[in-house]
Protein backbone atom coordinates (compact mmCIF):
# COMPACT_ATOMS: atom_id res chain seq x y z
CA UNK A 1 0.00 0.00 0.00
CA UNK A 2 1.50 3.34 -0.54
CA UNK A 3 -0.37 4.85 2.69
CA UNK A 4 -0.25 3.32 5.78
CA UNK A 5 -2.43 5.99 7.69
CA UNK A 6 -5.19 7.84 5.86
CA UNK A 7 -7.83 10.54 6.55
CA UNK A 8 -10.93 10.63 4.71
CA UNK A 9 -12.55 13.88 4.49
CA UNK A 10 -16.76 13.20 3.49
CA UNK A 11 -19.09 15.95 2.96
CA UNK A 12 -22.58 15.71 4.98
CA UNK A 13 -23.98 16.56 0.90
CA UNK A 14 -22.64 13.08 -0.05
CA UNK A 15 -24.27 11.24 2.37
CA UNK A 16 -28.06 12.41 1.64
CA UNK A 17 -27.13 11.19 -2.40
CA UNK A 18 -29.47 12.94 -4.80
CA UNK A 19 -31.91 14.46 -2.05
CA UNK A 20 -29.79 16.61 -0.79
CA UNK A 21 -30.61 16.37 2.77
CA UNK A 22 -31.06 13.61 5.19
CA UNK A 23 -29.25 10.55 4.96
CA UNK A 24 -29.79 7.65 1.61
CA UNK A 25 -29.31 4.12 2.87
CA UNK A 26 -27.60 3.32 -0.66
CA UNK A 27 -25.12 5.91 -0.38
CA UNK A 28 -24.07 4.60 3.19
CA UNK A 29 -24.04 0.94 2.44
CA UNK A 30 -21.88 2.31 -0.66
CA UNK A 31 -19.79 4.18 1.64
CA UNK A 32 -19.33 1.46 4.13
CA UNK A 33 -18.36 -0.89 1.26
CA UNK A 34 -15.45 1.26 0.21
CA UNK A 35 -14.25 1.69 3.17
CA UNK A 36 -14.27 -1.87 4.24
CA UNK A 37 -12.18 -3.13 1.14
CA UNK A 38 -9.56 -0.47 2.08
CA UNK A 39 -9.54 -1.66 6.09
CA UNK A 40 -8.95 -5.45 4.69
CA UNK A 41 -5.94 -3.74 2.95
CA UNK A 42 -4.27 -2.84 6.15
CA UNK A 43 -4.69 0.42 5.91
CA UNK A 44 -5.37 2.35 8.93
CA UNK A 45 -8.60 4.68 8.26
CA UNK A 46 -9.73 7.93 10.24
CA UNK A 47 -13.04 9.68 8.77
CA UNK A 48 -13.99 13.08 9.14
CA UNK A 49 -17.78 13.64 8.09
CA UNK A 50 -19.19 17.40 7.16
CA UNK A 51 -22.91 17.81 8.23
CA UNK A 52 -24.34 20.06 5.30
CA UNK A 53 -27.19 17.76 4.73
CA UNK A 54 -28.47 18.34 7.65
CA UNK A 55 -27.35 21.88 9.42
CA UNK A 56 -24.73 23.91 8.00
CA UNK A 57 -23.25 26.83 10.99
CA UNK A 58 -22.17 29.12 8.07
CA UNK A 59 -25.98 29.10 6.89
CA UNK A 60 -27.31 29.83 10.41
CA UNK A 61 -27.65 33.74 10.64
CA UNK A 62 -29.42 33.35 7.73
CA UNK A 63 -32.50 32.06 9.38
CA UNK A 64 -31.72 34.36 12.41
CA UNK A 65 -29.73 32.05 14.08
CA UNK A 66 -26.56 32.92 15.93
CA UNK A 67 -23.37 32.14 13.94
CA UNK A 68 -21.93 30.22 16.86
CA UNK A 69 -25.07 28.68 18.10
CA UNK A 70 -25.15 27.96 14.30
CA UNK A 71 -21.79 26.36 14.69
CA UNK A 72 -22.77 24.10 17.32
CA UNK A 73 -25.80 22.73 15.79
CA UNK A 74 -23.76 21.95 12.85
CA UNK A 75 -21.62 19.99 15.17
CA UNK A 76 -24.35 17.82 16.50
CA UNK A 77 -25.51 17.43 12.66
CA UNK A 78 -21.51 16.01 11.66
CA UNK A 79 -22.20 13.25 15.07
CA UNK A 80 -25.51 12.28 13.52
CA UNK A 81 -23.55 11.65 10.23
CA UNK A 82 -20.85 10.20 12.11
CA UNK A 83 -23.55 7.37 13.92
CA UNK A 84 -25.02 6.67 10.36
CA UNK A 85 -21.56 5.76 9.36
CA UNK A 86 -20.38 4.17 12.33
CA UNK A 87 -23.69 1.66 11.97
CA UNK A 88 -23.36 1.18 8.07
CA UNK A 89 -19.36 -0.06 8.42
CA UNK A 90 -20.44 -2.36 11.63
CA UNK A 91 -23.09 -3.61 9.58
CA UNK A 92 -20.42 -4.94 7.05
CA UNK A 93 -18.42 -5.81 10.05
CA UNK A 94 -15.68 -3.25 10.59
CA UNK A 95 -14.90 -2.24 13.82
CA UNK A 96 -15.06 1.07 14.37
CA UNK A 97 -14.64 3.56 17.39
CA UNK A 98 -16.77 7.14 17.44
CA UNK A 99 -14.82 10.08 18.78
CA UNK A 100 -16.36 13.70 18.96
CA UNK A 101 -15.00 16.98 19.72
CA UNK A 102 -17.59 17.61 22.20
CA UNK A 103 -18.68 15.33 25.09
CA UNK A 104 -21.44 13.49 24.14
CA UNK A 105 -20.18 10.09 26.18
CA UNK A 106 -23.89 8.50 25.97
CA UNK A 107 -22.84 7.60 22.23
CA UNK A 108 -19.20 8.24 21.46
CA UNK A 109 -15.79 8.59 23.42
CA UNK A 110 -14.42 12.14 22.92
CA UNK A 111 -11.04 12.54 20.78
CA UNK A 112 -8.03 11.55 22.52
CA UNK A 113 -4.97 11.47 20.18
CA UNK A 114 -3.52 8.80 21.86
CA UNK A 115 -6.49 6.84 21.88
CA UNK A 116 -7.07 7.53 18.47
CA UNK A 117 -3.80 6.44 17.47
CA UNK A 118 -4.17 3.11 19.33
CA UNK A 119 -7.70 1.93 17.37
CA UNK A 120 -6.17 2.86 14.37
CA UNK A 121 -3.22 0.83 15.37
CA UNK A 122 -5.76 -2.07 16.18
CA UNK A 123 -7.40 -2.22 12.90
CA UNK A 124 -10.51 0.21 13.95
CA UNK A 125 -11.50 2.63 11.74
CA UNK A 126 -12.21 5.82 13.70
CA UNK A 127 -14.80 8.14 13.06
CA UNK A 128 -14.29 11.97 14.11
CA UNK A 129 -17.35 13.78 14.89
CA UNK A 130 -18.35 17.31 15.84
CA UNK A 131 -15.01 19.33 14.05
CA UNK A 132 -12.97 20.91 16.39
CA UNK A 133 -15.27 21.44 19.16
CA UNK A 134 -15.34 25.24 18.07
CA UNK A 135 -17.29 27.56 16.21
CA UNK A 136 -16.03 28.93 13.24
CA UNK A 137 -13.78 26.14 12.44
CA UNK A 138 -14.95 23.96 9.20
CA UNK A 139 -15.04 20.23 8.80
CA UNK A 140 -12.70 20.90 6.31
CA UNK A 141 -10.27 22.43 8.79
CA UNK A 142 -11.33 19.66 11.93
CA UNK A 143 -9.78 16.90 8.74
CA UNK A 144 -6.97 19.07 8.09
CA UNK A 145 -6.04 18.96 12.29
CA UNK A 146 -6.95 15.55 12.81
CA UNK A 147 -4.87 14.50 9.97
CA UNK A 148 -1.69 16.37 11.87
CA UNK A 149 -2.60 15.04 15.16
CA UNK A 150 -2.97 11.15 14.14
CA UNK A 151 0.17 11.86 11.76
CA UNK A 152 -1.68 10.34 8.48
CA UNK A 153 -0.12 10.27 5.38
CA UNK A 154 -2.78 11.69 3.44
CA UNK A 155 -6.01 13.54 3.70
CA UNK A 156 -8.53 12.44 1.08
CA UNK A 157 -11.41 14.70 0.30
CA UNK A 158 -14.14 12.36 -1.76
CA UNK A 159 -16.50 14.48 -3.91
CA UNK A 160 -18.79 14.54 -6.42
CA UNK A 161 -16.09 15.21 -9.28
CA UNK A 162 -13.11 13.48 -9.79
CA UNK A 163 -10.42 15.93 -8.94
CA UNK A 164 -10.28 19.92 -8.57
CA UNK A 165 -10.92 21.85 -12.03
CA UNK A 166 -9.58 25.48 -13.23
CA UNK A 167 -13.73 26.34 -12.88
CA UNK A 168 -17.19 24.35 -11.82
CA UNK A 169 -17.29 21.78 -14.78
CA UNK A 170 -21.05 21.48 -13.82
CA UNK A 171 -20.64 25.39 -15.61
CA UNK A 172 -17.56 25.70 -17.54
CA UNK A 173 -17.52 22.14 -20.05
CA UNK A 174 -14.00 23.72 -21.17
CA UNK A 175 -12.70 23.52 -17.55
CA UNK A 176 -9.53 21.90 -16.95
CA UNK A 177 -8.30 18.96 -14.48
CA UNK A 178 -5.21 19.23 -13.07
CA UNK A 179 -3.60 16.14 -12.10
CA UNK A 180 -1.13 17.29 -9.94
CA UNK A 181 -0.28 21.08 -7.89
CA UNK A 182 1.49 22.47 -5.67
CA UNK A 183 -0.25 24.11 -2.61
CA UNK A 184 1.48 27.62 -4.12
CA UNK A 185 -0.23 26.81 -7.62
CA UNK A 186 -3.13 26.06 -6.53
CA UNK A 187 -3.00 28.92 -3.90
CA UNK A 188 -2.27 31.48 -6.63
CA UNK A 189 -4.83 30.13 -9.42
CA UNK A 190 -7.80 30.90 -6.69
CA UNK A 191 -8.76 27.08 -6.94
CA UNK A 192 -11.50 25.69 -4.08
CA UNK A 193 -9.20 22.32 -2.92
CA UNK A 194 -10.43 23.38 1.05
CA UNK A 195 -10.84 26.32 2.95
CA UNK A 196 -8.26 28.49 3.40
CA UNK A 197 -7.52 27.24 7.23
CA UNK A 198 -7.45 23.70 6.09
CA UNK A 199 -5.33 24.44 3.17
CA UNK A 200 -2.88 26.28 5.08
CA UNK A 201 -2.97 23.57 7.68
CA UNK A 202 -2.03 20.90 5.50
CA UNK A 203 0.56 23.02 3.38
CA UNK A 204 2.72 23.84 6.85
CA UNK A 205 2.64 20.37 8.19
CA UNK A 206 3.66 18.58 4.41
CA UNK A 207 0.27 17.01 4.56
CA UNK A 208 -0.66 16.10 0.81
CA UNK A 209 -4.17 16.29 -0.43
CA UNK A 210 -5.99 13.73 -3.07
CA UNK A 211 -9.34 15.34 -4.29
CA UNK A 212 -11.18 12.71 -5.72
CA UNK A 213 -14.90 10.95 -7.32
CA UNK A 214 -15.99 8.95 -3.91
CA UNK A 215 -18.72 7.88 -5.30
CA UNK A 216 -16.56 5.90 -8.44
CA UNK A 217 -16.56 1.84 -7.43
CA UNK A 218 -13.11 1.51 -5.98
CA UNK A 219 -11.62 4.64 -6.61
CA UNK A 220 -10.40 4.75 -2.73
CA UNK A 221 -8.70 1.17 -2.77
CA UNK A 222 -6.79 2.13 -5.93
CA UNK A 223 -5.51 5.83 -4.39
CA UNK A 224 -3.79 3.41 -1.42
CA UNK A 225 -2.65 1.20 -3.85
CA UNK A 226 -0.66 3.99 -5.41
CA UNK A 227 -2.70 4.58 -8.43
CA UNK A 228 -2.95 8.21 -10.13
CA UNK A 229 -6.52 9.21 -9.58
CA UNK A 230 -8.00 12.53 -8.97
CA UNK A 231 -6.13 15.39 -7.73
CA UNK A 232 -3.02 15.32 -5.92
CA UNK A 233 -1.57 18.79 -3.93
CA UNK A 234 2.06 18.75 -2.03
CA UNK A 235 4.65 20.90 -1.70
Amino acid sequence: MKYKRILLKLSGEALAGTSGQGLDPKILEQYAGEIKKVSEQGVEVAIVIGGGNIMRGSDAEEIGIDRVQGDYMGMLATLINGMAIQSALEKVGVYTRLQSGIRVEQVCEPFIKRRAVRHLEKGRVVIFAAGTGNPYFTTDSAASLRAIEIEADVVMKGTKVDGVYSNDPMIDPDAIRFKKLSFTEAFEKGLKVMDLTAFALCQENEVPIIVFEMNKKDNLVKIVQGEEIGTLVTN
